[in-house]
């Protein structure tokens, strides 16, 4: 129950008098919930793609007075969603001044509270404490102990106010207690020891804690939300089965489903400089790849499925994206740039790093599968902006990519470096005879950056279908004819062989 004017309430008597009155944390997150869905207000702000699937289920799960598992792999808004559950909370609420457990003035529970209100009674003094200040995060590793999450008797204590071990006084309470009338977030909760998450079972199901040695209950008031990866959850069987089943809502979360959702993801979590985001323009079609190469990785017989791909690719992928171009644009002393496609090798670092190889995988080496699924990407998204060549080579019918290939296939090459200026990159394509109306036929809206972008696009695109070799360069790539390039790699190969014969 929220006060008006509540910074004017210093003391029990005045609350008294103001009619407040205390509530639970899961009738105040269920009550705010319904307010906001009867104004029509978003409940999870900044949560993207889960509109009609995990926000329901959680707004269910409150509405319901339930503690939540949030089940899924890496990367899917988990934690993000736990802390955005602190909006749904009283802006601010009183305590006992002084309290370590939050004590509402109405319902004390710590000897120190209780004491306190004893002896003033009505002139006890209280304080406001923010939503901001209710909520806890914890990381569950195998160090966590008892102490760490319920307390233990502290001996410093005792020695410094000249107590007994005997006296409540001399407990120090861990971070359940402290978190009373707060939300409580244990994130990978399977890797928490089995004798710890023995000692959540009262909390959850009791709504107390007892501490070793001492006679005290106390009735916590607490939201719980746990996190947990579903093959921790089912497989390892990490997570004890008495608590699994104390918590009473459990909800699987998901990757993006569309391209479209997966770019807004990106885009909002993505940190550029805004110097960055001023010299440095990026085109949809580059957009569309990054998310891409995510949806592949999620399905490549490279990476284990099993340990997910987490959202955090593509976001780090874009960020080294522009890092990529504007180191481009200053070596070559140039106020703008666009992004190109031969820049996609600098996100090369940030897919290798947020990717969990299975055998094949390894065998290839993860710097090969960062560029089989930049590849893949681009093979993906050629069929939306230019007709699908091998549909056009199954059907036998004229390919509208001939001119460019029979240049190719006439000798001809071009070498697109990774920091040539902007004037050399236009040249080099400009080269290609055909290329420019080949886009102009198919995207004739573009203006003079975006032409070059898909004239580059078209050559990768090209490659990836198997109607031109793209070699790697030491400083980027060349385009050849692909026959003659199977040829070049033959006689490399045969002098190899002679090399090693004569040896």
């Amino acid at each position: 129950m929220q006060i008006k004017n509540f910074e004017k309430i210093k003391t029990l008597g005045e609350l008294k008098k103001n009619g407040y009155q205390s509530r639970s944390i899961k009738d105040e997150l269920r009550e705010n919930l319904i307010a906001k869905l009867k104004n029509r207000e978003r409940t999870f702000e900044e949560i993207l793609g889960y509109e009609h699937s995990v926000i329901p289920d959680i707004e269910r799960a409150i509405l319901a007075r339930h503690n939540i598992t949030l089940l899924g792999l890496r990367g899917q808004a988990k934690t993000k969603i736990a802390r955005r559950m602190v909006h749904l909370l009283d802006e601010y609420i009183p305590i006992v001044e002084g309290s370590e457990l939050n004590d509402d003035p109405l319902a004390p529970l710590s000897k120190y509270a209780l004491d306190l209100i004893s002896e003033k009674g009505d002139e006890t003094p209280i304080q406001w404490i923010h939503r901001f200040e209710r909520y806890t995060e914890k990381l569950a590793t195998p160090d966590v102990t008892i102490a760490d999450l319920i307390g233990d008797v502290d001996p410093i204590k005792a020695a410094s106010l000249k107590l007994p071990y005997s006296d409540e006084r001399v407990i120090h309470f861990g971070l359940i207690p402290r978190s009373h009338r707060s939300i409580f977030v244990i994130n990978e909760l399977p890797d928490l020891q089995a004798r710890i998450q023995v000692a959540l079972f009262n909390i959850l199901q009791e709504r107390d804690v007892q501490i070793r040695g001492f006679k005290i209950r106390l009735p916590l008031d607490i939201q719980f939300v746990f996190t947990a990866n579903p093959e921790d959850y089912t497989n390892r069987g990490a997570i004890v089965t008495p608590l699994k089943d104390r918590v009473e809502s459990q909800i699987l979360t998901h990757y993006p489903r569309t391209i479209e959702v997966s770019k807004k993801i990106t885009q909002q979590e993505a940190k550029i400089p805004e110097m960055t985001r001023k010299s440095v323009s990026v085109h949809e079609l580059i957009r569309n790849i990054i998310e891409q190469i995510g949806f592949e990785a999620r399905q490549s017989e490279y990476i284990d499925s099993k340990s997910g791909v987490s959202a955090r690719l593509t976001i780090s992928a874009y960020e080294d994206l522009l890092g990529t171009a504007e180191r481009r644009m200053l070596l070559n002393d140039e106020n703008k740039t666009s992004v190109r496609i031969s820049d996609l090798a600098g996100v090369i670092p940030a897919t290798t790093g947020k990717i969990e190889l299975v055998y094949e995988g390894e065998q290839e080496g993860p710097a090969k599968v960062a560029n089989i699924l930049i590849g893949k990407a681009i093979r993906s998204q050629f069929s939306h902006y230019f007709p699908n060549p091998e549909k056009l080579k199954r059907k036998q019918e004229s390919t509208p990519y001939q001119k460019v290939v029979n240049w190719f296939g006439e000798g001809h090459t071009i070498d697109l470096l990774s920091d040539i200026s902007e004037k050399e990159y236009r040249k080099t394509l400009d080269s290609v005879p055909g290329l420019k109306e080949l886009v102009r036929k198919y995207q004739p809206d573009l203006n003079g950056d975006e032409i070059y972008l898909f004239m580059e696009f078209c050559l990768f695109g090209l490659a990836e279908y198997s109607f031109l070799s793209k070699l790697n360069l030491e400083q980027g790539l060349q385009f050849k004819d692909l026959l003659s390039s199977m040829f070049t790699i033959s006689d490399e190969d045969e002098n190899d062989s002679d090399s090693e014969s004569v040896a």
